[in-house]
């Protein structure tokens, strides 16, 4: 299979799997409520994507080092909102 196909299937895995985060970000954002949110679901998870982002560097496998840095990043707002609007 074609190098280039396989980076772009996961770029796109990658970008999908990401803006998950994004309707979650935006809703706590303008209703500033986010009590059923969890501290430990959203700290656990960015865990995880801290440990698939080195993973990613030490394979050098683009796709996951970016989906994973963007996730690291949005749960990590998440948190943030929480904490601030709580």
């Amino acid at each position: 299979m074609d190098y280039t196909f396989i980076e772009l299937f996961g770029l796109a895995a990658g970008a999908i799997t990401s803006i998950s985060f994004i309707p979650q970000m935006f809703r706590g954002y303008k209703t500033k409520k986010l009590e059923d949110v969890s501290y430990y679901m959203f700290g656990i998870l960015a865990l995880g994507m801290l440990m698939w982002f080195i993973y990613g560097v030490l394979r050098e496998a683009i796709a996951v080092m970016i989906a994973n840095a963007f996730g690291i990043i949005c749960s990590i707002t998440v948190i943030i909102m929480k904490k601030r609007y709580s």
